[in-house]
């Protein structure tokens, strides 16, 4: 038997490191050098969303980091499995994007060049400011959203490699 192609995870870090918590992907990225297969992609951290939009047509599965506007906590990580579920309309991310990760997305659906899988991990931020700093409870998450989209690029792949086993 045959081994299975990898799957193409595409891993992107949205935000602006100049606009405080804004900053949370950019961060995020920085700290996953190293961390991962060697032919997971990573989108570099400057990338906007119009730019990824292009980017993830080519990839089977796409992880996203990206802040949030506050609802409850500062630094409270949302996971969104964009398979099942869509990113709530009422709370999006608060960034600096000219488009939003989640109008992307959907654009990107209607044209047919989205990946089926897209996970997004989205940080509560509190100070999105022009030359502020990150706060501490967002910079704190940071570690905790490495760990997480690790675990998701393994768990990408292991079902990738599932399905492609069963065929």
């Amino acid at each position: 038997m045959t081994e299975a192609a990898a799957r193409r995870v595409l891993v992107a870090g949205l935000g602006n490191p100049d606009r405080g918590d804004d900053g949370i992907g950019p961060l995020v990225i920085k700290k996953l050098a190293g961390l991962l297969p060697a032919d997971v992609a990573v989108a570099p951290a400057n990338a906007d969303v119009l730019t990824l939009m292009l980017e993830w047509a080519d990839f089977d599965a796409v992880i996203c980091v990206d802040a949030a506007a506050p609802l409850t906590t500062a630094g409270r990580i949302h996971r969104f499995n964009l398979a099942t579920d869509d990113l709530p309309r009422d709370r999006p991310p608060a960034s600096s994007h000219a488009v939003s990760l989640a109008d992307a997305i959907k654009l990107s659906r209607v044209l047919r060049q989205a990946p089926r899988d897209i996970i997004v991990f989205a940080v509560e931020g509190a100070s999105f400011a022009a030359g502020s700093a990150m706060g501490p409870d967002v910079a704190g998450a940071a570690a905790d959203v490495v760990g997480r989209v690790v675990a998701e690029v393994i768990r990408l792949r292991q079902n990738f490699n599932d399905l492609a086993a069963d065929t």
